[in-house]
């Protein structure tokens, strides 16, 4: 048998390639959209790619099973449970499993164990390989991580199932309740590992085993019914705004990547750009926030191009209009898979850095921010002279915060930006800096003054600055 990981960093999402070296067949387990990954490796250890499997509907990332299906003529294996549907998998050989199904890939077995709590339809799948008398390791997706277990709200919170969250957490007990009965050595390979909203305590090692996380995993722990449910509920994180449409689109099947056409890239034009703008584009500048701040184009905002690229992107970014980037050619191709793995196919145009030079040689004005250390900040704010506005979770807010501060979250910020009145500058803050910058970005495209505070309350704290907390 051979087993591969696959990490996707951005999104902190894992999945795996499982094959049988004896018939030279595959199947990949939760595959992301990018299926170039796992067709080279495949073919790399000889293997020919003949199944996709899904623990349950991705709320996330893309889902690339019907990728696989289309390209690949896989056949996909999906939870039949829970009243889930997918209306585009009658183009697909394609099955529906339910608890105790099982199914081969050449000489290796997968059971499926129907395991819900973060989505009805959650299975997750025993793996046995060839003769093995006992299972080496189960395929848990959202359900049990390393450290934590899938949060049971996002139905709720992203779809607006009422009711569904506290339904979910008390299946994820029982579901909890067939897992403690499993062996403790068999491998524990989940979806997800720490970074990801799927959860609020992830760890960040790439598997587990059942024996350890009935040791060190809180949720294993728990005895009661009641104060599991509880527990489970409290602190979950807010879920990006871009859920909902991930559970719409990995139900009904998302665009084949053929069909996505590539962007134009356009040299420093800056009549097209006023064109666009005035087309209500999305002018999405991935630059460094201090080389944004020196100057960008008016309506644009700025999430620059790092690890939390995507997950912000997912948060802020209209999947309901055009966009254009603004990038250096050389990172182009991995921005465009990033916005890809989340449904944002949608990039019209690409222009290179130097487009920000060319609007201001065309005569026209170019958009700043500043940044201030704390302790200008403690100065405005006491003279009066800035509103404070902290756009950090709740979580934060209730740790400590500067006095005077309204709080909205930076993934809210582009729906409620119009309760700041501008009649002051606003005085952005969060941890370190970096979501403040993205929070200034947004203002500014709106016409707003805004003072980015750099350090964050981080710095803000370790100052001796006043703070209050609840």
């Amino acid at each position: 048998m051979l087993l591969r990981y696959f990490t996707n960093d951005s999104l902190a999402h894992a999945s795996y390639l499982v094959g049988c070296q004896a018939t030279g067949e595959a199947l990949v387990v939760d595959p992301g959209r990018d299926i170039t990954p796992y067709v080279e490796t495949a073919r790399a250890e000889g293997l020919r790619i003949v199944a996709a499997a899904e623990t349950h509907i991705h709320a996330d990332y893309v889902s690339g099973a019907r990728e696989l299906g289309h390209r690949l003529g896989a056949r996909l294996y999906l939870s039949g449970e829970g009243g889930a549907a997918y209306p585009y998998v009658n183009e697909l050989d394609h099955v529906l499993v339910k608890d105790v199904d099982t199914f081969h890939i050449g000489r290796l077995r997968l059971e499926v164990m129907h395991t819900p709590g973060h989505t009805p339809e959650h299975v997750s799948f025993v793996l046995t390989d060839g003769g093995a008398e006992h299972p080496m390791g189960i395929f848990t997706g959202d359900f049990v991580f390393a450290g934590d277990v899938g949060r049971p709200d996002l139905l709720e919170k992203s779809v607006g199932i009422q009711g569904s969250a506290e339904k979910g957490a008390r299946q994820m007990f029982r579901s909890l309740e067939r897992f403690k009965k499993l062996p403790d050595y068999l491998q524990v390979w989940p979806a997800h590992r720490a970074g990801s909203a799927c959860g609020k305590s992830l760890g960040a090692v790439p598997s587990s085993t059942v024996g350890y996380e009935k040791l060190f995993n809180w949720a294993l722990h728990h005895k009661e019914e009641k104060a599991f449910v509880e527990a489970l509920l409290e602190g979950q994180p807010e879920p990006p705004a871009y859920f909902a449409e991930m559970k719409r689109m990995n139900r009904e099947g998302p665009r084949l990547l053929e069909d996505v056409a590539d962007p134009q890239p356009y040299q420093a034009d800056p009549d097209k750009v006023r064109t666009w703008l005035d087309e209500q584009v999305t002018l999405l500048d991935l630059r460094s926030a201090n080389r944004f701040a020196d100057g960008h184009i008016p309506g644009s905002i700025n999430i620059p191009f790092n690890r939390s690229f995507v997950q912000w992107a997912g948060w802020l970014v209209d999947s309901k209009r055009p966009i254009v980037l603004i990038i250096a050619e050389q990172q182009r191709e991995e921005a465009l898979r990033q916005l890809r793995s989340i449904g944002l196919d949608h990039v019209k145009g690409v222009f290179d850095p130097e487009i920000v030079s060319a609007w201001k040689e065309s005569g026209r004005r170019l958009s700043t921010y500043r940044s201030v250390d704390p302790e200008t900040a403690a100065s405005k704010i006491e003279k009066g002279e800035v509103d404070i506005l902290d756009v950090r979770t709740q979580q934060e807010w209730n740790e400590g915060r500067i006095p005077g501060a309204r709080r909205i979250l930076l993934g809210h910020l582009p729906d409620q930006a119009e309760k700041i009145s501008g009649d002051k500058p606003v005085m952005v803050y969060c941890k370190a800096g970096g979501r403040s910058a993205i929070a200034s970005s947004i203002l500014s495209a709106r016409g707003i003054p805004v003072i980015n505070m750099s350090g964050g309350f981080d710095q803000w704290r370790k100052k001796g600055l006043p703070q209050e907390k609840e």
